[in-house]
């Protein structure tokens, strides 16, 4: 993989912990998500005089990636709610890349090198290896946090799958970016009147900055990340978006007061290792 769109996708990793730490660390999780989904089509809408509309091939593909997103950040708020950042947030994105490798594979007849199949492999492992805690026994793991947890790694296989093919019709990643972030903003904004009526937007004033700081790291993560899948395989920046949990950990130890122990040394030692088979694939 080319050293420049590596680097680049290893920033948007680091962008994508820290808006997920947002959401955890939140007082209401669905308010803040909600917040953040605004503040990311406030900074699309800005983005469109610069970047124009996509081409029309790609506007089905808009809309479908605004209703996987829209049940990926429900799911994601549910599993944010009954579980902790360090088990929730590794499961979800540890389960992804495979999903994603092999849906490409069947789908797009993405053809990857031996190296980078393990490297894929090897990555994830490091990933779910992450979602071990020592802080509670496995026999006590929270079945409906790790439920949400594996739908909305499901959720992130569908929309990294459907915006991969989306940006590469759309003419532009960034006009493509600009206007699903716009869509998801306007979803996410209805999904919460629904869920709690007017009152929701009382709470979302009180975290209007953590929204707009937020949703422009949600969009500078993900646009990275969708322009990478028009210059590179989609398994491979969606492998590498995954190192985003490395991040996510050291967040959660050191903001959320997390336990850190010998597996999750383990598995970053694991994710480092598919790092290099990836960059060298």
């Amino acid at each position: 993989m080319d050293t420049f769109v590596f680097v680049a996708v290893l920033f948007a990793a680091l962008c994508h912990a820290g808006w997920n730490a947002a959401v955890k660390r939140g007082l209401d999780p669905l308010a803040t998500t909600i917040s953040i989904s605004i503040g990311a089509a406030a900074v699309g809408l800005a983005m469109l005089p610069f970047t124009g509309l996509p081409h029309d091939p790609a506007w089905s593909w808009i809309i479908a990636s605004v209703l996987i997103h829209l049940v990926y950040f429900a799911a994601l708020i549910e599993s944010y709610v009954a579980g902790d950042m360090g088990l929730v947030y590794p499961l979800a994105r540890g389960a992804a890349p495979l999903m994603t490798a092999l849906a490409a594979a069947a789908l797009l007849d993405e053809r990857l090198l031996l190296l980078g199949w393990f490297g894929i492999v090897v990555l994830a492992a490091g990933v779910l290896l992450l979602s071990l805690r020592a802080s509670r026994d496995l026999a006590k793991l929270d079945r409906r946090a790790i439920g949400f947890a594996l739908l909305t790694a499901v959720t992130i296989c569908a929309y990294t799958v459907v915006d991969g093919i989306g940006a590469r019709r759309a003419g532009s990643a960034h006009a493509y970016t600009a206007t699903m972030f716009f869509g998801i903003g306007i979803a996410m904004a209805l999904y919460g009147l629904a869920r709690r009526g007017v009152g929701i937007f009382a709470s979302m004033s009180q975290h209007w900055g953590l929204g707009l700081g937020g949703g422009a790291m949600q969009v500078t993560s993900y646009g990275i990340a969708i322009w990478a899948m028009t210059v590179a395989p989609i398994a491979l920046v969606g492998a590498l978006r995954e190192t985003s949990v490395l991040f996510g950990a050291i967040i959660a130890v050191v903001f959320l007061k997390e336990p850190l122990l010998l597996p999750r040394v383990a598995a970053a030692f694991l994710i480092v290792c598919g790092l290099v088979l990836i960059r060298l694939s």
